[in-house]
């Protein structure tokens, strides 16, 4: 009897969330690819293979975006690799070959810009900002932090994958925590509304809208960002800012010393007394 293909869609999706440990954003993400891809595939057995035809449905995806198709490429690969390492089921996949895709540099914040909107919050918008910048968390990590999750000079966070790793806490942030704690009396997570966490979502509207209002454009992620890309140029090592952020791999980290890289180039084309030549040499 052949294999139900929704079925197998369905464990594997449990599996990277359950056991994995994905984020629910990421869960939803892999569900709609995958769902997608299984209405327009061919499913079948040859010689004692099962084959994942997905050819039907990249023809249909190809007008997307190609950040888009290799997004929902990612979603299949990983579901292809789960059905041969963890269902006894051998697959091999057709039209699975992914598309390079543009890798765009991360745009941080000024320096100058978050310590004018800083200077100007409430203690729990400072808070909130300096969770993001001072530790570089991710906004879902931040949701989801618990009080029993920071301990004095310490704070121990679960990131993606039930990855866990301990961040030391500035001076000026643990007196944030214990001025905010003191105020607001919190039950359990540190961001909290009548007993209940404040979601990812709650959190990003409050910080966007406390940028906006100094005329700032903002994101959670690019406050991350700017933690990695200050300490950098700040002379922190690139293995301590990727340890620091949680990446499995410190080529992720890698990106970052390319901004700087830019960042140094614009000031010095700027900078130089030639700058403003001609450059046929007038």
């Amino acid at each position: 009897m052949a294999p139900d293909l929704h079925d197998l869609i369905g464990s594997f999706l449990t599996y990277v969330t359950h056991v994995r440990g994905y984020s629910t954003a990421t869960a939803t993400t892999y569900a709609t690819a995958l769902h997608q891809m299984e209405n327009q595939c061919a499913w079948y057995e040859e010689e004692g293979r099962w084959i994942l035809d997905i050819m039907p449905w990249r023809l249909a995806i190809h007008s997307l975006s190609k950040r888009s198709i290799h997004a929902k490429l990612t979603a299949v690969r990983s579901f292809v690799r789960y059905l041969n390492d963890h269902t006894g089921i051998s697959v091999q996949a057709l039209g699975i070959e992914t598309i390079k895709t543009p890798q765009t540099l991360p745009k941080p914040l000024e320096e100058h810009a978050i310590a004018e909107v800083m200077g100007a919050a409430t203690p729990e918008e400072r808070l909130l900002i300096g969770m993001l910048y001072g530790l570089g968390l991710r906004i879902s990590e931040l949701a989801s932090l618990r009080l029993d999750q920071i301990n004095g000079e310490w704070i121990q966070i679960h990131g993606k994958g039930n990855k866990v790793r301990q961040l030391p806490l500035l001076p000026y942030l643990q007196a944030l925590i214990v001025q905010y704690r003191q105020t607001h009396a919190p039950r359990k997570y540190l961001f909290e509304k009548d007993k209940n966490p404040l979601t990812a979502a709650q959190l990003r509207y409050r910080l966007s809208k406390l940028f906006r209002a100094h005329g700032f454009k903002a994101t959670p992620h690019q406050l991350r960002h700017s933690f990695a890309t200050h300490l950098l140029a700040h002379g922190a090592r690139i293995a301590d800012v990727s340890e620091l952020l949680g990446h499995a791999s410190m080529a992720t980290t890698q990106v970052y010393t390319k901004l700087g890289s830019v960042k140094k180039m614009e000031e010095y084309m700027g900078a130089h007394p030639l700058a403003g030549q001609i450059r046929s040499g007038e």
